[in-house]
């Protein structure tokens, strides 16, 4: 039953912020900072073995997949089972295939600069309406005005795309990009809601793993997956599929289910700001006033969107709206999700089922 200690303790943390949901903000910048080295290793790794962009994509989230395999099968954990757990892994693999095909078609169609601007400009939109939908979260102005500054310092990072490409390649660049945002706000959205027994390391492991298998045959199609083997494309590929797949998605996975996803798609907007910034480091690339306003702007809104992620849960006293799974084990006291009775923070609460 609850009792005067538990509810004063309720209280508190509802007034300070919850631990849970800032871990999950710190999981999710650490994502998306690691997610900004992968464009700096990937052109590395384009360089040295002359791979096709969609050739570094199955790299990437193979060996990532498979570094993570190395890891559970040395930690002799039993395999997650279940035809939850099946669903959730395929569609993983799917989605993660279809965002990154999607995404290197548009460069192909446009140009680098264009495709980002579209798929990671939108896909925290998409996001935001996807919970209105499934009535995770309204749309409030304060989401709506975040947003529109980041979308604004990410198109003063990036720059507007040269002009002479056909209008033709141009359209169909960038519904391939609005299909990539798409796939990518499916993705956070469902892997928003957890499975029981199935944690991100494991997620990301046989869902990568998968997704890269199902890439590979358009990576064959558009170039061929040969490369000349040599103690730096090793290094370059282990790299790429470690820091910015494997780690970084692990981080994601722990930090999208302790915020809302609207909030972790946000966070993403971390890659681009971190790639322009070791891309001005390390390739020699010129950012210009621009750009660094541009970074400056979208550091903001990523900073604004961490505050009113607490902020808000400051003022509900709950963490983020997330459906409660059925048959989870999780125990009740580190349960990261309201309580479907009360609504409560679920520390200890006598009415949880």
């Amino acid at each position: 039953m609850h009792t005067p200690n538990t509810t004063q303790a309720s209280s508190t943390a509802s007034s300070t912020g919850s631990p849970v949901r800032e871990s999950g903000l710190i999981y999710l910048v650490a994502a998306g900072l690691l997610w900004g080295t992968g464009g700096l290793l990937g052109t590395l790794l384009a360089n040295a073995t002359g791979l096709g962009p969609a050739a570094v994509a199955v790299y990437r989230i193979g060996i990532g997949g498979l570094l993570l395999i190395v890891v559970l099968a040395s930690s002799r954990l039993p395999l997650p089972r279940g035809r939850a757990v099946l669903r959730r892994l395929c569609a993983v693999g799917a989605l993660a295939a279809t965002f990154q095909a999607c995404y290197f078609t548009a460069v192909s169609l446009t140009s680098v600069s264009l495709a980002t601007l579209v798929t990671i400009g939108s896909a925290p939109a998409m996001v935001l309406v996807g919970e209105q939908l499934t009535g995770r979260r309204r749309i409030d102005l304060r989401s709506v005005g975040v947003l529109v500054l980041a979308i604004v310092g990410l198109t003063l990072l990036i720059g507007f795309p040269a002009a002479g490409a056909q209008p033709a390649h141009v359209v169909a660049g960038l519904l391939f990009a609005l299909a990539s945002a798409a796939s990518f706000a499916v993705f956070t959205l469902v892997c928003a809601i957890p499975v029981p027994g199935l944690d991100g390391i494991a997620t990301t492991a046989y869902g990568f793993t998968l997704g890269a298998a199902l890439l590979a045959p358009v990576a064959v199609f558009t170039g061929g997956l040969g490369f000349a083997v040599d103690p730096t494309s090793v290094t370059l590929l282990l790299a790429l599929g470690g820091i910015p797949t494997a780690l970084a998605y692990v981080c994601f996975f722990r930090g999208l289910v302790r915020v809302r996803a609207a909030t972790a798609a946000l966070t993403a907007l971390l890659e681009p700001l971190t790639g322009a910034v070791l891309g001005a480091v390390f390739l020699g690339d010129r950012l210009g006033l621009i750009g660094w306003l541009g970074a400056a702007v979208l550091s903001a809104a990523v900073v604004l969107g961490a505050l009113a992620e607490r902020s808000g849960q400051r003022e509900a006293g709950t963490p983020a709206p997330v459906p409660v799974p059925e048959g989870s084990d999780i125990p009740r006291t580190s349960y990261p999700y309201p309580c479907p009775s009360c609504r409560c923070s679920g520390n200890a609460c006598a009415r949880r089922p």
